[in-house]
C-alpha cells in the first residue's frame, strides 16, 4: 500500500471512528429524549394510584379483579397488583399479565426499592415501574413503547447513513488532502531519482514555506551541494595531484633511463643523476603522504577531546628546534584549552612552524605566541606578495618565488582544512616589519582558556 492510500485510510478510520462514536452518543441521547415520556406517564400514573387506594372485587362468575379506571387498562397501559406471595390481580379487561420475579417480589414485602425494567410480553415490548403499595403488596404500571421504538430504529438508520457518508467523504477528503501534502515529497523523491540516475548533484528542489516538508527539502538542497562541493573538491585534488606527479615521475623516469642507458657517463653525471632521482623520489613520498594526511582528515572518526593548546605547542616547538637548528623560535605561550582532535591541530600547527622556517633565512627569528585559542606564528622572511596572499592555503598554489622552493604545496591546505573541520579560520597577513604572520584561531568555535 502506498503511502497516499495509508494516509487517505488513517483519515477515513479516524474519522470513522470518531462519527460513530458521536452517533452512538446521539443515540443514547435520543433514546433518553424519546423514553422519557413514557417514564414521566408511568410515574404520574402510580402517583395518581398511590394517592387513590385501589379496590379488589370478586366476580359473579368467579375470581378477583383490581378496580382501577378502565382506560390504563386498554392500549394506552397496563396495571396489576402483586401480593407478597406472588398472586397477582388484574383489571377486568386487562389481557396481558406482567411477569413477576423475585425483584418484584422484594418490592412487595418491602425489602427493594421501586425500579424500573423493559420486558416482553406476548410480542409487545414495554416499560414496566415497579412500586410498592402498602404493606405487603406492590403494583406494576407498563406502557407500550411501540412508538418509541419506531422513532429510535428511525434515528438510528439515519445516524448509520451519517455514518457511512462520514466515511466515504473522509476517503475522498484524504486522498484530496494526502495528494496535495505529499506534491513537495513527490518532488523531492523525483529530484533524488533524477540525480541517482544522471549523477547530476547541481539539481535542486524549489522550496517555499517553512513547514517539516520546507524544511527537509532544504535539507536536501544543502545535502546536495555540499555533495557537489565535496565532488568538486576530489575532482580538482585528483587532477592536481596528477599534475604535480607528472613532473617528478617524468623527470625519474628520464634519470633513470639514461642511467640504465649504454652510454658511459663521467662519474660526476652519474652521481648527480642519482641525486637527482632521491630528491624527486623524496618530493613524490612527501607529496602522497600529505595527500594521505588530506584524505585522513576528511574522514575524521577520533572523537574530540579538551586540549592543552599552550602545552601541544610548546611540543610541536621543541620538535621543530631539532629539525630546524638554523631557525630561532621564541615563544609566549599563555594557557589556553580548546576542544577539538589533538592530532590533527598538532599537524596545523607543525605545517604554520614548518612553512615558517621554510621562508627564513639562517639565524633569524620565528616568534609562536599562544592566547585565548589562537596560535600565531610570524616569521622574518621576505614576506608574500599581495597577489599571492588570498590564495596560499590553496591546494598545490605555489607563489612565483616559491616555485623553486621543495614543497608540495599542500602543508597550509592541510591547516586550513584542519581549521575547517573545526569550524575555525586561518589566516595570513603581512606583518609590521616584514616576514608574514599567520594566526590559527581555534577559540571562536571549541572554546578559549580556562
Amino acid at each position: 500500500m502506498s503511502f497516499r492510500a495509508r494516509i487517505a485510510v488513517s483519515t477515513a478510520a479516524a474519522v470513522a471512528l470518531t462519527v460513530a462514536l458521536a452517533s452512538v452518543l446521539v443515540y443514547f441521547v435520543a433514546r433518553e429524549q424519546v423514553r422519557a415520556p413514557v417514564d414521566e406517564a408511568l410515574e404520574q400514573r402510580a402517583a395518581e394510584i398511590s394517592r387513590h387506594p385501589l379496590g379488589v372485587f370478586d366476580a359473579s362468575g368467579g375470581g378477583t379483579f383490581l378496580a382501577v379506571r378502565p382506560e390504563f387498562g386498554e392500549a394506552r397501559g397496563y396495571v396489576q397488583l402483586v401480593k407478597s406471595d406472588g398472586n397477582v390481580i388484574l383489571p377486568p379487561r386487562q389481557d396481558i399479565e406482567l411477569p413477576v420475579d423475585d425483584e418484584v417480589r422484594a418490592v412487595a414485602t418491602g425489602a427493594s426499592p421501586a425500579f424500573w425494567k423493559d420486558v416482553d410480553v406476548d410480542g409487545s415490548h414495554l416499560r414496566v415501574f415497579t412500586f410498592a403499595y402498602g404493606p405487603g403488596a406492590a403494583v406494576q404500571v407498563a406502557r407500550p413503547l411501540v412508538e418509541a421504538d419506531k422513532s429510535l430504529e428511525q434515528i438510528g438508520l439515519f445516524l448509520l447513513l451519517i455514518t457511512a457518508g462520514g466515511v466515504v467523504t473522509a476517503a475522498g477528503l484524504g486522498l484530496v488532502v494526502a495528494r496535495a501534502a505529499l506534491t513537495p515529497v513527490k518532488r523531492l523523491t523525483e529530484t533524488a531519482e533524477r540525480v541517482t540516475e544522471t549523477r547530476d548533484l547541481s539539481e535542486r528542489i524549489d522550496v517555499s514555506g517553512r513547514d517539516e516538508i520546507s524544511r527537509l527539502a532544504a535539507s536536501f538542497n544543502t545535502m546536495l551541494a555540499a555533495l557537489e562541493e565535496s565532488t568538486r573538491a576530489q575532482r580538482q585534488l585528483v587532477a592536481d595531484a596528477s599534475h604535480e606527479l607528472r613532473t617528478p615521475l617524468t623527470s625519474v623516469r628520464t634519470n633513470i633511463e639514461v642511467l640504465a642507458s649504454d652510454r658511459a657517463l663521467p662519474p660526476d653525471e652519474r652521481s648527480r643523476l642519482l641525486i637527482d632521482v632521491v630528491e624527486q623520489l623524496g618530493e613524490m613520498t612527501t607529496l602522497i603522504a600529505e595527500l594521505i594526511e588530506l584524505a585522513r582528515a576528511e574522514q575524521q572518526t577520533a572523537e574530540r577531546e579538551n586540549i592543552r593548546l599552550d602545552l601541544l605547542v610548546a611540543e610541536s616547538v621543541e620538535r621543530a628546534r631539532r629539525h630546524r637548528p638554523a631557525v630561532v623560535y621564541s615563544t609566549d605561550l599563555e594557557e589556553s584549552v580548546v576542544h577539538g582532535f589533538s592530532a590533527t591541530i598538532e599537524r596545523a600547527v607543525t605545517n604554520l612552524l614548518d612553512n615558517a622556517a621554510k621562508w627564513s633565512p639562517p639565524g633569524a627569528e620565528v616568534e609562536v605566541a599562544v592566547r585565548d585559542g589562537r596560535v600565531a606564528v610570524r616569521d622574518h622572511g621576505p614576506g608574500i606578495a599581495d597577489e599571492d596572499l588570498p590564495y596560499v592555503f590553496d591546494r598545490f598554489y605555489r607563489a612565483r618565488t616559491a616555485r623553486g622552493m621543495p614543497g608540495s604545496g599542500l602543508g597550509l591546505a592541510i591547516v586550513r582544512q584542519v581549521a575547517e573541520a573545526h569550524g575555525a579560520e586561518v589566516t595570513a597577513e603581512s606583518a609590521e616589519g616584514g616576514g608574514t604572520r599567520m594566526v590559527l584561531d581555534l577559540g571562536v568555535a571549541v572554546g578559549s582558556a580556562s
